[in-house]
């Protein structure tokens, strides 16, 4: 009787134990949860939907053709000083001294040269000599059909040189063909340039842009975007920096930003960056964009400040005064 008696109570105190070892585990497990659960909302980079300029675009190549190009076959006996080839002259000017005449410049421009073929005897009496006027440059392209009831005259383009593509240049359509190419299916269209400085040199390979239906619309950074399937999503802040995860409509691209045709409006506020940090219906703490982000504080203490000086390990030592004579002793020494 006193044995069952005493394995009774072994059994009831070891589930005592493992039930206190619970309890105990379970509130630890609570402190910390309460503790460290509760961390601050995600600081994302917001940005205001503000209107921007959009513009449809087509973009093709083309050859740089000097505004005016003149000619002239000249024989190498009749030359009676050297030619400076690569010269800026002006109109009136003479450009080649020869025996019997002298050619002068129509108008302003660049001395060149062209040689013949090295299979054609005349070159080797003779040469061609160019003057070229670059101050304004032609760019001859062919505009697919489907776009010729877009083109039209006075519509701006942008150029960029294959020698410089950082610099961009601003061009001009002055004219268009007045039918279609039916062996190519596109419309030639003229666009003309201005280089007054030169830099762009005749025969030059030109990416060209041209722009048209420009018009001025909602936009918001391409970052913006959420793509699921054939829906294009953003997560926009409300007053109480909530994000909604909300369907819109885009339409083109343009320098970074997209055009918005519906689901937003103007003044929205809406997360530019960081969309793998936000959840829907979840707070966030906004940052507009450009503003340098503070380091959190999470985690950490605050460091009490202090105008007292720090104390040394030698500080012990100075309160003996072992190294200081009193005051009357050093009196006694001045006086003898």
């Amino acid at each position: 009787m006193k044995r069952s008696t005493k394995v009774i109570s072994i059994i009831i105190l070891f589930f005592m134990i493992i039930a206190g070892v619970v309890i105990a585990r379970t509130m630890i497990g609570n402190h910390f949860k309460k503790k460290f659960s509760k961390r601050p909302p995600p600081g994302i980079i917001v940005k205001t939907v503000e209107q921007r300029n959009f513009q449809n675009k087509i973009e093709t190549f083309g050859t740089a053709v000097p505004l005016r190009v003149q000619s002239y076959n000249i024989e190498k006996y009749e030359i009676l000083e050297p030619i400076k080839f690569n010269k800026k002259v002006k109109a009136g000017e003479v450009i080649v001294k020869l025996k019997n005449r002298n050619i002068v410049a129509p108008f302003d421009g660049i001395i060149g040269k062209r040689n013949f073929s090295d299979d054609i005897k005349v070159s080797e009496s003779s040469l061609v000599i160019n003057l070229e006027d670059a101050s304004s440059l032609f760019v001859d392209v062919d505009i697919p059909e489907v776009f010729s009831t877009f083109i039209s005259e006075g519509l701006r383009v942008d150029i960029k040189f294959s020698g410089n593509k950082e610099k961009n240049y601003e061009g001009v359509v002055e004219s268009l063909a007045s039918r279609i190419n039916t062996s190519k299916r596109s419309l030639a269209a003229r666009i003309k340039l201005y280089n007054s400085d030169l830099e762009i040199l005749p025969g030059a390979l030109l990416e060209v842009t041209i722009k048209y239906n420009e018009r001025n619309s909602l936009g918001i950074p391409d970052t913006s975007v959420i793509l699921e399937g054939n829906k294009v999503y953003i997560y926009r802040v409300d007053d109480k920096n909530i994000a909604n995860k909300t369907e819109i409509q885009i339409g083109n691209r343009s320098n970074g930003y997209l055009e918005v045709n519906s689901g937003l409006n103007k003044g929205d506020i809406v997360v530019a960056e960081g969309l793998k940090k936000v959840r829907p219906f979840g707070k966030i703490k906004p940052i507009k964009d450009g503003a340098k982000q503070n380091k959190g504080t999470w985690g950490k203490k605050n460091k009490p400040t202090s105008t007292e000086p720090k104390k040394s390990k030698f500080d012990w030592i100075k309160k003996l005064n072992i190294f200081n004579k009193s005051e009357s002793k050093k009196k006694e020494d001045k006086s003898k």
